[in-house]
């Protein structure tokens, strides 16, 4: 008898948030949720803020000759990696997942979780017919040498960091640059490595709103990950939104 499927994750809208807010929250999720609990998607809009994983060099926010001064908070986080950018037209969506329930094909393990997200990603950028790829060693999306990407192949469009504790529960996510002010991510070496180019979608040649990027991609994250439809719900009163 095949078992039941868990229900499909709850999209929460949570508008554009402060960071440590958000947070805060996916930590206290977290830590109250049962084995009942309904998995989450939260999709939020940062304003400016640098981030650091666990093993974050702090040499790689960079300062000196040539690098502005900047108001910019720095917070350090639980997830993985090393530092990155948030910041307003750039997607966010945290998946606040459990990872010990069945899943098509059985337990979703951490690296297949990772690849499912990035997979998510390359297929929306696919729909606005940009070419996205993975790079060995260095998890997030970057962009494909085809012929109309020729100059921004191998500029990174999308980064992924999670926290999976060892009741096989996450928190954090992945980040999707659709049209932002790209120049705070040349004031850090963005995840760790130097002189890595970041684009955004609108670099790119493709002018699409954020809001159907936010729902193209939670649709994605929910098809790849769970196979079943979505339940959508917008609370951004749960949060405190800027």
């Amino acid at each position: 008898m095949q078992a039941n499927r868990p229900a499909a994750p709850l999209i929460r809208e949570l508008g554009r948030a402060d960071y440590d807010s958000v947070f805060a929250a996916m930590r206290a999720f977290t830590d109250a949720r049962t084995p009942d609990t309904q998995d989450e998607l939260w999709i939020v809009e940062h304003p400016p803020v640098f981030t650091l994983g666990l093993g974050a060099d702090r040499g790689h926010l960079l300062s000196g000759p040539g690098v502005p001064t900047h108001d910019i908070p720095v917070v350090q986080t639980d997830r993985g990696g090393e530092v990155t950018y948030h910041g307003p037209g750039q997607v966010v969506i945290y998946l606040l997942m459990d990872l010990r329930r069945n899943k098509p094909g059985g337990k979703l393990y951490a690296r297949q979780f990772v690849h499912k997200i990035e997979q998510a990603v390359i297929d929306v950028l696919a729909a606005y017919n940009l070419e996205g790829e993975r790079v060995a060693g260095a998890p997030g999306i970057y962009i494909a040498g085809g012929p109309q990407s020729q100059a921004h192949a191998g500029a990174k469009i999308a980064a992924l960091g999670l926290k999976v504790r060892g009741n096989g529960c996450t928190y954090h996510g992945v980040s999707l640059n659709v049209a932002m002010d790209l120049s705070p991510f040349t004031w850090i070496n963005p995840c760790g490595y130097s002189g890595l180019a970041t684009v955004d979608m609108r670099a790119m040649g493709v002018e699409a709103p954020l809001a159907g990027v936010q729902q193209a991609l939670a649709r994605e994250l929910v098809r790849h990950l769970a196979a079943v439809e979505p339940v959508t719900e917008s609370t951004p009163e749960t949060i405190n939104s800027n």
